[in-house]
């Protein structure tokens, strides 16, 4: 690989979509390090949902981006995306895709051929590489974990172009977003010298999806809880600014517990920012969601609360280091938005006890001198070349 001079990377979603797929979004900057390197993705489709541009910055690991609104069916729509990637001329394309079904993976193919792409990478025109492998299969590829059940969705997207080489998942360096002396300088000033000082707590409270939603009341009971048992420590709350006000409410609780200062920075930085914000944090706490995806990749242990609407194990934070609260019902898999039949027995079945415990747990293994959050992480590698 690498003779390409311009590479095409089909990549949807927002925040955690883009988190999920850093991984094999460095193994094409590796693969084509000379190459202009555009991601094609989609107008966000949620006020609280930040487009990829916002996520990726001046990472280096694409150099330009083409948009267009999901699931369009206007001609005018599809003729003009067609016309700006033939102008363009991609050599390659690369396809980091979800999974929406072999039909649709050979429509995608044929609207790039038709963009003149000759080379495809990725593009999962079998069953295999639609689905997160399970059991056996999952344990037995190259990007093993510890525990059963499916593959993590960066690895399946990894696993999907392999022919371009060793993903690295199971390095730092692989999720890295090259953030900037600035972004950090903001995140820093916007939590402040008092909290800096001392061990953070950063929770997250927000989701764009009903059925993942943990309640306003626990989250306030959970803070509470966690302000009376680690004293000294701050609370750094991030989010969409529509999650302000429940933040808020949340940290209500933290405050009459008689917890340490608090950094409610909901809508106040930009996700670049918000993950410099996330790196000076000892733990995060929070749901399936962008900001614990953004967490886990910037390294920082979580503690996840996941409802049962996904498969076990494919939208986990990536890593060892995280403990992750899923109940498994009769249900699971459903893929619901909103969830008014079975009233969402399987997130509201975790009680905030257990979610204190584990909390708990992780903090005392996390060692005081382990992460520093008045230093600067080392740099890891040479940062993609952006053309």
């Amino acid at each position: 690989m690498g003779k390409g001079k311009r590479v095409l990377i089909y990549r949807l979603g927002s925040l955690g979509d883009t988190v999920v797929a850093l991984p094999s979004l460095h193994l094409v900057a590796r693969a084509f390090p000379d190459a202009e390197r555009r991601l094609l993705t989609n107008v966000p489709v949620d006020v609280k949902a930040p487009p990829a541009a916002a996520v990726l910055g001046d990472s280096g690991l694409v150099s330009g981006y083409f948009r267009y609104a999901v699931g369009t069916r206007s001609m005018f729509g599809l003729a003009k995306l067609w016309w700006q990637l033939w102008r363009w001329r991609p050599e390659v394309l690369v396809y980091l895709g979800g999974s929406r079904g072999v039909e649709s993976a050979r429509r995608d193919a044929r609207f790039f051929r038709l963009c003149g792409i000759r080379e495809m990478v990725g593009v999962p025109l079998t069953e295999a590489m639609q689905k997160n492998l399970y059991g056996e299969a999952a344990a037995g590829n190259a990007y093993d974990v510890t525990y059963g059940d499916c593959e993590p969705e960066a690895a399946r997207l990894a696993r999907n172009i392999a022919e371009l080489g060793d993903p690295r998942l199971g390095e730092a360096a692989s999720w890295e977003l090259w953030l900037t002396v600035a972004e950090r300088a903001t995140a820093r000033a916007a939590i402040g010298v008092e909290m800096l000082a001392g061990p953070i707590i950063a929770v997250s409270v927000g989701t764009k999806v009903q059925a993942k939603d943990w309640g306003r009341e626990n989250w306030r009971a959970l803070l509470s809880k966690l302000a009376a048992s680690h004293a000294g420590h701050g609370l750094l709350l991030t989010g969409a600014a529509e999650e302000n006000e429940a933040s808020e409410f949340a940290a209500d609780g933290w405050r009459a517990a008689g917890g340490g200062p608090v950094a409610n920075l909901c809508g106040k930085l930009t996700p670049r920012e918000s993950a410099a914000a996330l790196s000076s944090a000892k733990i995060f706490v929070g749901h399936d969601s962008g900001p614990m995806h953004l967490a886990a990749a910037m390294q920082v242990p979580c503690v996840a609360i996941f409802a049962a609407r996904n498969v076990p194990r494919v939208w986990f934070p990536f890593g060892e280091r995280h403990r992750v609260l899923y109940t498994r019902v009769d249900c699971m898999g459903c893929g619901l938005e909103t969830c008014i039949v079975e009233k969402k027995k399987c997130i509201l079945s975790i009680t905030v006890d257990e979610v204190a415990q584990v909390v708990g747990s992780q903090l005392s293994v996390v060692g005081e001198g382990e992460r520093d959050s008045n230093q600067e992480p080392l740099t890891r590698n040479r940062k993609p070349s952006m053309r």
